[in-house]
């Protein structure tokens, strides 16, 4: 919207420019003989208004535009609805996604479960690496770092299956750090969380750890408790931040999770600045 609205404030100055040139042209030729020239005229104060005028107006509207539009389109910003927010805490592992339901005490690995039609806020962090968390028919790609917690907000608006991904390598296990987004109706969403606390392990900060070793290809599960509290452990570091990737020889890197977060922040703003100019 933001793209489309730019461009109609472009299109209103270019289009006339366009126009006006064609008649000066068509004006000014050689065959015309009403048209004058003045070889001795050099300065018009409302020629010059206007010429200085439209570019500050142009650019005053298209600053408009974009400080609107991208304080409405910002990712923490609370989606407007008279149903309150469901509470969701998403953590990055090596190399699959936690989902921690604060408010009903459950917990699921690779497998989101929202109410369609309500707003959906995802508390995000890392557990390793810089990471990112992306459900493309929903929008708004946020990065997860460790230390660090990140807000998105989100909705459903209708019931069904969609597709979320990681779309910043993190190592061995990226293609396949994907998961499954099932939108449910309340009553659908009601009878998982209640189904989900029926069985499975509980999800303590002990069991946590052995989560959080790197595997690859995690088939989709639940836990009919979560520890209360566990998603601050993980950003405030008291439970220890995974490896991260490894070398070819099977050992660490070498840097800490923090070295690894702030590197690949690093790199984001490289390939944003990359992106704007085209050159490394």
């Amino acid at each position: 919207m933001i793209l489309f609205d730019s461009l109609l404030i472009m299109l209103a100055i270019v289009g006339p420019t366009i126009l006006a040139t064609l008649g000066f042209a068509w004006w000014f030729r050689a065959s015309n003989p009403r048209a004058q020239r003045l070889p001795d005229w050099a300065y018009s104060g409302r020629i010059e208004l206007v010429t200085w005028a439209i570019p500050l107006l142009t650019i005053t509207l298209l600053g408009g535009v974009a400080w609107i539009g991208s304080h409405q389109l910002d990712p923490a910003r609370p989606l407007a609805s008279k149903t309150p927010a469901l509470e969701v805490q998403v953590v990055s592992l090596d190399w699959k996604w936690l989902f921690i339901y604060p408010e009903q005490r459950v917990a699921s690995v690779n497998q989101l479960v929202i109410p369609a039609g309500q707003p959906v806020h995802f508390s995000l962090t890392s557990a390793s690496v810089m990471n990112s968390f992306f459900v493309p028919q929903l929008g708004s790609m946020i990065y997860t770092m460790n230390g660090m917690a990140a807000d998105l907000n989100l909705q459903a608006d209708e019931p069904g299956t969609l597709w979320g991904l990681s779309t910043h390598y993190s190592g061995d296990g990226f293609s396949d750090m994907h998961f499954e987004v099932r939108a449910l109706d309340a009553a659908g969403f009601a009878g998982w969380v209640a189904a989900t606390r029926q069985g499975g392990p509980v999800l303590d900060s002990a069991r946590y750890v052995e989560l959080a070793k790197q595997s690859i290809k995690d088939l989709p599960s639940t836990f009919r408790e979560a520890e209360t509290g566990l998603f601050q452990k993980i950003v405030s570091q008291e439970l220890a931040p995974g490896p991260g990737p490894q070398d070819s020889h099977g050992g660490q890197s070498g840097q800490s999770a923090q070295g690894r977060a702030t590197t690949g922040a690093q790199t984001a703003a490289l390939d944003a600045v990359i992106c704007i100019t085209g050159e490394r």
